[in-house]
């Protein structure tokens, strides 16, 4: 079913999206540091367990979850950056960047679930929605 091929590479995103908040967590400089470090640690540690009911969200399917780097990284539409100093505005840019691709494809992923009758992936995927919306408006807020 397409919305569980989907649900994967939501999943590799997630994978690949944790490690980079990191990057950005560790690695960002400038006079809201503290903010931006505090508000990228919120986040990792949300995807962190989005991530985990994903993969056993898949599980109920009877799908087995990408559970490799290797697979993250060819399946995902994130990418990966290199660590350096991040200033607050190009943290926050990349943030929202991903935010914005993460709700799109929660999206998809829900109206897609929701054409095949399966009411379970709706509803997790409407929470995902509205998590990535409240933290878009968080990051859109911090940038003016």
């Amino acid at each position: 079913m397409k919305h569980l091929d989907l649900t994967q590479k939501y999943l590799a995103n997630l994978g690949v999206l944790l490690v980079k908040l990191h990057n950005i967590h560790w690695n960002v400089v400038g006079k809201q540091f503290l903010r931006v470090h505090t508000f990228t640690e919120e986040l990792y540690d949300q995807v962190f367990a989005d991530f985990d009911e994903v993969a056993e969200a898949l599980k109920t399917k009877n799908v087995m979850p990408l559970s490799t780097l290797k697979d993250y990284l060819a399946q995902a539409s994130l990418e990966e950056v290199q660590p350096k100093d991040f200033s607050v505005k190009e943290s926050l840019d990349m943030v929202k960047k991903d935010l914005e691709a993460m709700k799109a494809l929660a999206t998809e992923i829900r109206n897609s679930a929701d054409d095949a009758g399966d009411f379970e992936i709706v509803a997790q995927f409407e929470d995902y929605v509205l998590f990535y919306s409240k933290n878009i408006w968080f990051v859109e807020a911090m940038l003016k």
